[in-house]
């Protein structure tokens, strides 16, 4: 797929932004720019969208390259040296020129359906800018990147041979019983290993970020979060009324099915290691045999659903934008980054084999049909949407590749494969619930222990959580937040799942209805970028941005019926 389109206008052709030296001239031109008219302004806020792109792929090339190899001392110093001595420097002119795109909008009229959106955003970000602050957020990435090097660092010795978690993992899902358990206990032994280093990273990055709060004027991160993330379009409260929503009308359906898993299992107590296995003690799905095997059979989904969607894909793997296999040294989970000059999606994730990788490819690949679908979008700032509809695409994605799984399966294995996503729906809800009420309650209440909040963890867990049982493993219990890495790296951004979800169910529904149909929305809604409200995007989908009981409650009776449909 070719660039040539977006070849550079304002920043000088193959110059590399990699030190401040080489990226102040451009500021200084921005700075300095007398801008009078409505088409200087258009050239002035194109040539700061150019420049941010060139800049923003420097830094997002540099923290790819480290993630997918976190043992790598170059990597780790080139990814920190640009922490540490651009992004700090970048930050304050990013906010002189957001200063001065307010002072000439006061005076320079544009389309108010065009820059309403931009307009609040920086007005946003001007309000909320602090010099002291850039410190902060330097140090705060620092100690992200060193959760990353403990986790990525994570392995175990099983049957003679030195795995990763997500290796040694695919072994949850073995018929046998004590299999799993011992697997369970060497990934939660080595989990404990750094359980304490990892609540000291958690404890510094706290302390920052409640820094950063008071020193905006905000009493806590969670009101200053919500600034950040410029959540316009819901509140906090809203928010506790999703917590309250699921409660009511997924936890018991979640346990319900948990019930059920003892029963089909056989087991008096269902326990920690008992969740992934196959209930009627069936072998588990093996999907492909290597990420070849897997970006083929994903390839074969997405021609069925639309041919541009599948060219995109099959671009991307055949220039070298996938990085799919779990190894040694390599982050944990799974992204896709966007390279913003290019324009280009680059998806990472940890493949070992199981049916969840099939669901993060297809995933991960909605993000990345988003970053396609947007590209075209003159202002960097209108090509990501926020993050509450990017998960839309992704999730959707999910959703439509739900009713094509015979690529990878047939028969008995089909249904099981079903049954699982739709499990997985029903328990990411509550885990979604929990792991935002447990960041709304951390971050109002700043002066809290570290015993208080493990007191904390486990009350949601009773709230939300399923019926297995822990016994002998308390102590993993209470810690077994750490290892969601959201609430390290990206703090709040979690809430984003939910709402996305309960988007990704009605677009799942409306395609049954009428797939084409729901295709062509969901294309010409990723298309908009981050250029409309977030109301707008859902609506423009064919969905509602509503996550009440209301709307919660029908999408899980149609979950149910589902389930029952799919008997094994």
């Amino acid at each position: 797929m070719s660039n040539a389109e977006y070849k550079r206008q304002y920043v000088k052709p193959g110059q590399t932004l990699s030190e401040w030296e080489s990226i102040e001239p451009y500021c200084a031109h921005l700075r300095s720019a007398n801008v009078q008219t409505p088409p200087q302004l258009n050239e002035w806020l194109l040539d700061w969208s150019e420049l941010s792109a060139c800049v923003d792929e420097e830094g997002t090339d540099r923290y790819v390259k480290m993630t997918c190899q976190t043992d790598s001392e170059e990597r780790k110093k080139a990814f920190l040296d640009f922490v540490e001595n651009v992004e700090p420097k970048c930050k304050p002119v990013w906010h002189e020129l957001n200063r001065k795109y307010v002072e000439m909008r006061g005076r320079v009229s544009l389309p108010a359906e065009r820059f309403d959106v931009f307009d609040r955003s920086v007005k946003s970000k001007v309000g909320l800018f602090r010099d002291e602050n850039v410190k902060l957020q330097v140090e705060e990435s620092k100690l992200e990147q060193q959760y990353q090097e403990v986790t990525g660092a994570m392995t175990v010795t099983h049957e003679g041979t030195e795995q990763t978690l997500q290796q040694v993992s695919t072994h949850l899902e073995k018929t046998d019983r004590a299999v799993r358990e011992e697997v369970w206990g060497l990934v939660t032994t080595r989990r404990l290993t750094d359980a304490d280093r990892l609540e000291k990273i958690f404890d510094d990055l706290f302390a920052l970020r409640h820094r950063i709060a008071l020193n905006t004027d905000n009493s806590d991160f969670l009101g200053y979060v919500f600034e950040a993330k410029e959540r316009f379009d819901y509140s906090a409260a809203d928010c506790v009324a999703f917590h309250e929503a699921v409660e009511k009308a997924c936890v018991p359906l979640m346990r319900a099915e948990q019930e059920r898993r003892k029963e089909l299992l056989g087991v008096e107590r269902l326990r920690p290691w008992d969740l992934a296995v196959d209930p009627k003690g069936r072998s588990p799905l093996t999907p492909f045999g290597d990420p070849k095997e897997l970006v083929e059979k994903c390839g074969r989904i997405f021609d069925r659903l639309d041919a541009d969607l599948a060219e995109q894909f099959r671009d991307m793997a055949n220039d070298g934008w996938l990085d799919l296999e779990s190894r040694k040294g390599k982050a944990p989970g799974g992204y896709q980054s966007t390279y913003h000059e290019q324009r280009r999606p680059f998806i990472f994730m940890n493949a070992v084999g199981l049916q969840r990788d099939v669901r993060t490819l297809i995933h991960e690949a909605g993000h990345a049909f988003h970053a396609f679908a947007s590209r075209d979008e003159p202002l960097i700032h209108y090509r990501s949407a926020p993050m509450e509809f990017s998960e839309v695409a992704s999730m959707g994605m999910e959703m439509f590749a739900y009713e094509y799984f015979d690529e990878f399966y047939s028969g008995e294995e089909l249904v099981r494969a079903k049954r699982q996503q739709l499990e997985g729906i029903v328990s990411l809800f509550p885990w979604v619930a929990t792991i935002d009420a447990f960041q709304h309650w951390m971050y109002t209440h700043p002066e809290h222990t570290r015993e208080e909040r493990r007191a904390t963890w486990l009350s949601l867990l009773e709230r939300f959580g399923g019926i297995e049982d822990w016994s002998g493993f308390e102590e993993a219990r209470g810690r077994s937040w750490q290892r969601q890495l959201h609430l390290f790296e990206v703090p709040f951004y979690y809430i984003e799942y939910g709402i996305a979800q309960l988007g990704a169910l009605q677009l799942w529904l409306n395609a049954k209805k009428d797939l084409p149909g729901t295709l062509r929305l969901y294309r010409e809604a990723m298309a908009l970028g981050g250029s409309r409200p977030l109301p707008d995007l859902f609506e423009a989908a064919g969905i509602r941005f509503d996550f009440s009981t209301e709307t919660l409650a029908p999408l899980m009776e149609a979950v149910q019926a589902e389930l029952a449909t799919l008997a094994e």
